[in-house]
């Protein structure tokens, strides 16, 4: 009788990254995905909300979730305190929980993030821009007495902005992975909607051109999405919560949002493949930061906007 060669194993699960803010958690998914999918910046809190990708490699598919960074300080903001929802939420429903620290320095904002470590799911302490320490036989003391506090189930010192040791990083992953069909197709990388990804990088370009000029109560909203042929037509309103900072981001007769959403329209033009019109209002919507209403209105306490919705065209 001819022997009958069974069905590889496939192994499939979801890894929240985690991780007081500015530590490189989204470009660490960058890499990992090896697509922009999170957008980033050197402000804090430029994760809002939860971004998904996906990387499939052999028998494995990783499916990664950046959450924002965890908030000790400012916890009496609406926003701030539903970002730190979504983070706990995650940590608690994943295969894997990856812990991303900036090498040498572990202060009370990473110690914040004990409370919301569960006790049950293998973590990964992920030690990031490792390229800063030099030479990096240094940091053995500072590691060795934090792997003792931490206790976790493996470490892996990386440069995300360098994309040092990421496929080391999905070796050691890899291990982790519950026995399991793809959750995805192997040929995506998120399940974030175009919708969303559009938004997404208009938040990015405005968080980069304005610097310290930068109102922090800035969002982004998608009013409509429309595909007509190989062209799709964006209108989005970007909000602030004083009407002092509506200047700010427009500029003189509004030359600085014009070169913001070019700039926009430009990189997602690459990034989704088809010609794009883009259409940038910026509006007042007083105290918004801090009105749980409104932010359930702008897009708070949900989940990322799924393709399902991406060529619907209703105000969101």
């Amino acid at each position: 009788m001819p022997h009958r060669s069974s069905e590889p194993v496939t192994r499939a699960g979801t890894i929240a990254i985690i991780g007081r803010p500015n530590v490189g958690k989204s470009t660490l998914l960058n890499h990992l995905v090896g697509e922009k999918i999170s957008i980033t910046s050197d402000k804090p809190q430029t994760t809002r909300l939860v971004v998904q990708g996906i990387r499939t490699r052999e028998n494995n598919q990783f499916v990664f979730v950046d959450t924002p960074g965890f908030q000790k300080q400012h916890r009496n903001s609406l926003l701030n305190r539903s970002m730190n929802r979504l983070v706990m939420s995650y940590a608690q429903s994943v295969s894997v929980v990856v812990w991303v620290v900036e090498a040498e320095h572990f202060n009370e904002a990473d110690e914040a993030l004990l409370e919301v470590l569960p006790e049950d799911i293998p973590l990964i302490l992920v030690i990031n821009k490792m390229d800063r320490i030099k030479p990096r036989e240094r940091i053995a003391p500072w590691l060795k007495a934090l792997t003792e506090r931490l206790n976790p189930a493996e470490v892996v010192p990386v440069s995300a902005k360098h994309n040092w040791q990421m496929e080391t990083l999905l070796d050691v992953l890899q291990g982790y992975l519950p026995e399991s069909p793809f959750l995805y197709d192997p040929d995506e990388f998120t399940q974030c909607s175009e919708r969303f990804l559009v938004a997404e990088r208009l938040r990015e370009k405005i968080f980069r051109s304005l610097g310290d000029e930068l109102p922090y109560s800035t969002s982004v909203t998608v009013d409509q999405f429309k595909t007509e042929g190989n062209l799709k037509k964006v209108f989005l309103t970007v909000w602030v919560d004083r009407a002092g900072q509506k200047g700010i981001l427009l500029g003189k007769d509004g030359q600085k949002m014009k070169r913001i959403a070019t700039q926009t329209r430009e990189e997602c033009e690459k990034l989704l493949g088809c010609k794009l019109y883009l259409n940038v209002w910026v509006k007042v919507k007083e105290g918004w930061a801090n009105r749980q209403d409104l932010l359930r209105e702008l897009g708070f306490d949900a989940e990322p906007m799924t393709a399902k919705k991406e060529n619907d065209d209703d105000a969101h």
